[in-house]
């Protein structure tokens, strides 16, 4: 590591015609100066520029220490939400409070300790999970259920917040989303073993769903308590890491343009596209449909209860993997749109293959098709990669998780409601409509990856006339890329910001 001392520089220079330039982008180009108040906690750490550097060497052995606390317990956390997942009896009533509570959470997220609130939550869920066994009164379930939503409608917001915070989006900041959203396939195979021992249980004092209960929220406890105790809030209270080590996470990210942790919430009006939320809500319906009727279809087959239960758990393996691939490809590749699709086309194809083959008595392929409908649900994980990636300003970071979240409690809810009884046992209009919905996705995802591939041209030759007007050096505009970096500005604000497609 070299350093040189320098103070907190906070001074701005002024733009002197900023008359070509976007609304979005004058608004901060002619507020001069920036200081410290008005952007990130960062700033507390590091100056507006960099003036610490530190060596590879030391960069990787920062983030293998990272990697060793960070993406292990957020891999934790969803483990103990998404194994409640499958026994879950009442989905609508958890959505439902999910949506409801999905905006306050993220603000008053925003202004706590981001790991402190989230660890309590978990800590509150395990508890409120552990009282599902005190009941069997339906309307107390419901509002168990309704709870247990608003407490989990935080957890994917911040672990994505906190996971973006230490980790660039240019070196597998997708990969390590992957390592927590992989549980999502992990507990499906976990689950169906479970439950499938569970089911030999004929003890008459409790019910082996309440078992589940009890045993499930205490481990929830568990790892909320983790997470008070371990998950960094951010780099700046990250109290795992040395001051220099603070330092070097901070630096790692500057060349972002994300920002880090701001807690003022700021006025900011997310005009996103249609197109980026047709492709969320049409990432959750599947998720919905599938989620909650998989074992019903596998059943359909022919298939007794117990073996149901087994073969169910497959699928999930299958869905793991293309996670894992998935998150790999968007690094690897620098894009975000390509692995949707990579995931979506083995869904569709499978969707087709059920359809298609519902007569034909082939019990086997149809349990195959099933399994390729395992696959879709990495898109959800690349999709939180994209926001992650394609968003700065923290007041609209939280703002846009808030939204996407959100749309995936609609898109559960409606998808709960795509498998009618009437429709039994084939079950073909749920399973069209699944298709039709995810081919949808692909040309939506096909005309995100041009909208952002044309933005970022756009803001080359912006960046290439403010160059050439202001006559800066490639060290200059290094300088003023540095200067933003923590300045809490929004993506469209921000003229070195740039967009993954």
């Amino acid at each position: 590591m070299s350093s040189q001392p320098s103070p907190l520089n906070n001074n701005f220079e002024k733009s002197e015609d900023i008359s070509h330039l976007p609304d979005d982008l004058e608004e901060k180009l002619d507020s001069s100066p920036l200081d410290a108040a008005d952007g990130d906690e960062a700033l507390q750490l590091v100056g507006a520029e960099a003036t610490e550097h530190f060596s590879d060497e030391f960069n990787r052995r920062l983030r293998r220490k990272l990697d060793f606390v960070i993406p292990t317990i957020a891999a934790a956390v969803y483990f103990s939400q998404y194994l409640y997942q499958n026994y879950n009896l009442v989905s609508m009533a958890f959505y439902l409070g999910y949506l409801f509570w999905e905006f306050p959470t993220v603000y008053i997220s925003q202004k706590l300790r981001l790991a402190k609130y989230l660890g309590t939550n978990i800590v509150v869920w395990g508890v409120l999970l552990m009282l599902q066994a005190s009941t069997d009164n339906f309307g107390a379930f419901f509002a168990l259920r309704f709870l247990l939503g608003m407490c989990e409608s935080c957890v994917a917001p911040c672990l994505i917040l906190i996971i973006s915070m230490f980790y660039k989006k240019t070196n597998r900041f997708a990969t390590r989303i992957s390592w927590f959203y992989v549980m999502n396939g992990l507990t499906q195979v976990f689950g169906g073993f479970v439950a499938y021992g569970i089911s030999f249980y004929d003890g008459k004092a409790i019910p082996a769903y309440k078992i589940v209960y009890l045993l499930l929220g205490a481990l929830a406890i568990v790892i909320g308590i983790v997470v008070l105790v371990w998950l960094p809030d951010s780099p700046v209270h990250a109290r795992m890491l040395s001051r220099e080590e603070r330092i070097a996470a901070l630096e790692r990210v500057r060349n972002d343009q994300g920002g880090t942790e701001n807690k003022t919430i700021k006025y900011v009006r997310p005009r996103q596209r249609l197109s980026i939320r047709l492709t969320r809500l049409s990432a959750s319906i599947p998720n919905g449909a599938l989620s909650n009727f998989s074992n019903i279809i596998i059943k359909s087959f022919g298939y007794t209860t117990k073996q149901t239960l087994i073969l169910s758990t497959p699928a999930g393996a299958i869905g793991s993997v293309m996670v894992l691939f998935c998150g790999w490809y968007s690094d690897k590749k620098g894009e975000r749109m390509t692995p949707i699709v990579i995931a979506l086309v083995p869904t569709i194809v499978g969707a087709a293959m059920l359809i298609g083959l519902k007569d034909a008595g082939h019990q086997g392929v149809l349990l195959f098709a099933s399994y390729l409908t395992g696959t879709f649900g990495s898109a959800l994980s690349t999709i939180y990669a994209y926001n992650a990636s394609n968003t700065s300003g923290h007041t609209k970071k939280v703002t846009i998780n808030a939204m996407t979240m959100a749309t995936f409690s609609v898109g559960n809810i409606i998808g709960t409601e795509i498998f009618q009884p009437k429709d039994a046992p084939a079950y073909i209009p749920g399973k069209t409509a699944i298709m039709v919905i995810l081919i949808v996705q692909i040309m939506v995802s096909f005309l995100l990856r041009w909208i952002n591939t044309r933005l970022n041209k756009e803001r080359q030759r912006k960046l290439a006339e403010e160059k050439a007007r202001r006559g800066w050096s490639d060290a200059d505009v290094q300088r003023e890329r540095e200067r933003h970096a923590f300045a809490d500005l929004t993506d469209k604000q921000n003229l070195f910001f740039v967009y993954t497609a």
